[in-house]
C-alpha cells in the first residue's frame, strides 16, 4: 500500500521537493496570489480613474476607527505592493528551510497562512478604497473581523505545523525538543484562536473606542509569554530533548 501523501511543495512525478528547482509545487498558491494582485490593482485604478487630481487618500487609522493620515492617489497602490511582497516572501521562504522534509509536511499549513494572509489585505484595500472614495467607514469592526479571522485561520492550523527554522512558534526549545514543538503548538493553537474571537468581538462591540489596540496589545503579549513559558516545561520533561 502507498503511503506517501503528496503536498504542495512536492513534484508529484519525482517525490522530491520542486522548491530544489523552482517554486512549480508552489503553483496553485501562486497563481491563485497572482490573481489576487491583479484584481487590487484593478480595483486601484478603477478608483484612481474616480479621484480628481489633489485628492487625499486615507493610508491610516487611529484607535477611533478614524482616519487620521491620508496621501495622494498613489497610495491606492501601497497595499497591493504588499501583497507583491507578500506572494514572493510566502514563495521563497521554502528555499531556505534547512529542516525541508518537515516544512513540506506543514505544506497545508502553511498554504492557508499564506492564503488567509492575503485574504487580510484584500479587505484592508477593500476597505481603504471605500473609504477614498468619500463612502462613511469605521476602521475598528473592519480591522477587528478581519484581525479576528486570520488569527482563528492560523490558530485553527498550528497543530499541523512540523518543526523547522522560519514557520510556528520558533523558540530554543520547541527547536530542540520535538515534544514541546508539538505541545506548544497546539496550546498556541488554540490562544491563538480565543485571541483571534477576542478581537472580532472587540472591533465589532466598540467601533469607536479603543478596545480593539488593548485587545490586540494585551492578548500578544500574553499569548507570546504563555507559549514562551510553556515550550521551555515541557522541553525539560521531554527525555529525548537535546540539551546542547
Amino acid at each position: 500500500m502507498n503511503t506517501h501523501e503528496t503536498n504542495e511543495f512536492e513534484n508529484p512525478e519525482t517525490g522530491t521537493g520542486a522548491d530544489e528547482t523552482a517554486p512549480g509545487s508552489l503553483r496553485l498558491p501562486l497563481i491563485v496570489s497572482g490573481t489576487i494582485l491583479l484584481l487590487l490593482v484593478a480595483l486601484s485604478a478603477a478608483v484612481w480613474m474616480r479621484l480628481p487630481d489633489g485628492a487625499r487618500v486615507p493610508t491610516h487609522w487611529g484607535p477611533s476607527g478614524k482616519a487620521d493620515g491620508f496621501g495622494g492617489k498613489g497610495s491606492l497602490f501601497l497595499l497591493p505592493a504588499v501583497v507583491a511582497g507578500v506572494m514572493v516572501l510566502f514563495a521563497l521562504i521554502p528555499r531556505f528551510e534547512p529542516r525541508r522534509g518537515h516544512l513540506l509536511r506543514s505544506s497545508k499549513a502553511y498554504t492557508a497562512t499564506w492564503m488567509a494572509t492575503l485574504a487580510f489585505f484584500v479587505v484592508l484595500h477593500g476597505a481603504m478604497c471605500w473609504a477614498a472614495l468619500g463612502r462613511p467607514l469605521s476602521m475598528n469592526p473592519v480591522i477587528g473581523v478581519a484581525t479576528g479571522l486570520l488569527f482563528t485561520v492560523i490558530g485553527n492550523y498550528f497543530g499541523k505545523i512540523r518543526s523547522n527554522f522560519v514557520f510556528g512558534i520558533r523558540t530554543p526549545w520547541t527547536l530542540s525538543s520535538e515534544l514541546s514543538w508539538a505541545k506548544t503548538h497546539r496550546l498556541g493553537g488554540r490562544l491563538f484562536m480565543l485571541l483571534g474571537l477576542a478581537i472580532a468581538l472587540a472591533g465589532l462591540l466598540d467601533p469607536r473606542g479603543s478596545a480593539l489596540m488593548w485587545t490586540v496589545l494585551i492578548g500578544v503579549l500574553g499569548m507570546v509569554a504563555a507559549v514562551f513559558a510553556y515550550s521551555y516545561v515541557v522541553w525539560r520533561r521531554d527525555p529525548g530533548r537535546a540539551s546542547g
